[in-house]
């Protein structure tokens, strides 16, 4: 039984599939007693009829049902993974690592995972989801081929991908929106500033303002955004993150007088483009394209 090949399955499906072995035979370039040779030695192999004749064309056995079934699905794994081989053969990389900042509008990175996946569906894909200089200490390591970053990366040239908008907002019940006034910055410091930590594990640094004298630090966005929520802060957010919030009045800005609202430009940043496979690359282009389809919105709000 286990000298059963593929090719036998195969010519037993085009038997089935063309309704007999002269019809079978033209289809896939044998004669018909090839193809009446190698279903016998399958059956001989088995020891189960899988066909029986029916007038002049012959169909499945209920044996030779159940097992087709499951030989077609090792067929398409063999012809998947002969696809894959081919493509390794022609400089396919068997993955893409790519880092993140947490900043990055999320149904743009969403819409250009997608698409890589429909082009080349065998590529695994690592997505780190990074913060501050996680991602440039990942570039720095060799441990990702991409990085969409906020931070510049030295000895590597990025690419501009998108502006990233920063809001002060708190959940409407919070203290601050019941001052009946605008705010400054001394207001903020009575209170608690949420912010997320960077996820660079040597060379960690602090950004914004971080002068409130209860702080807490965070490890991811979507955390910050659930306290904030809660009325447990305020912080400088990210609209790309927070818009169904905002929408929903779960969110509001704060009424400060000046740096309620700042802009991050972020750039897509290739480890080495010259050695960069074709997934990669199609992941870069697809970051372009998802920018521009999914965030029309943002680059009107942060370019107007």
């Amino acid at each position: 039984m286990g000298n059963v090949t593929l090719a036998q399955w195969r010519m037993l499906a085009a038997v089935v599939d063309h309704g007999g072995f002269a019809r079978a035979a033209e289809a896939v370039h044998k004669s018909p007693s090839t193809l009446n040779h190698a279903v016998h030695k399958l059956e001989e192999q088995l020891g189960v009829r899988v066909l029986e004749p029916v007038g002049r064309q012959v169909r499945l056995t209920e044996a030779g049902d159940m097992l087709l079934r499951r030989a077609r699905q090792l067929l398409e794994s063999a012809e998947a993974l002969e696809d894959v081989a081919g493509r390794l053969g022609e400089g396919l990389e068997a993955e893409v690592v790519i880092a993140v900042d947490q900043i990055f509008p999320p149904d743009a990175l969403a819409y250009a995972l997608d698409s890589v996946s429909r082009h080349y569906p065998h590529v695994r894909v690592q997505l780190h989801e990074t913060v501050l200089n996680g991602g440039v200490e990942m570039l720095y390591d060799g441990r990702a081929d991409l990085v969409v970053s906020g931070i510049a990366a030295q000895g590597f040239l990025g690419e501009p991908l998108v502006n990233v908008e920063f809001l002060a907002v708190s959940h409407p019940g919070h203290p601050l929106q019941h001052l009946g006034r605008e705010l400054d910055l001394r207001d903020l410091e009575q209170h608690r500033q949420l912010v997320v930590r960077d996820s660079a594990l040597r060379q960690s640094m602090d950004a914004g303002w971080l002068k409130a004298e209860q702080r807490w630090t965070l490890s991811h966005l979507v955390t910050s955004v659930d306290m904030l929520c809660r009325g447990l802060g305020f912080a400088w957010m990210p609209t790309t993150r927070i818009r169904e919030a905002l929408r929903m009045g779960t969110l509001v800005p704060l009424p400060l007088v000046t740096g309620g609202r700042r802009e991050a430009p972020i750039q897509l940043i290739f480890r080495d483009r010259d050695r960069a496979g074709p997934a990669t690359r199609s992941l870069a282009a697809a970051l372009h394209e998802a920018v521009a389809d999914c965030c029309e919105e943002h680059s009107i709000e942060t370019n107007g």
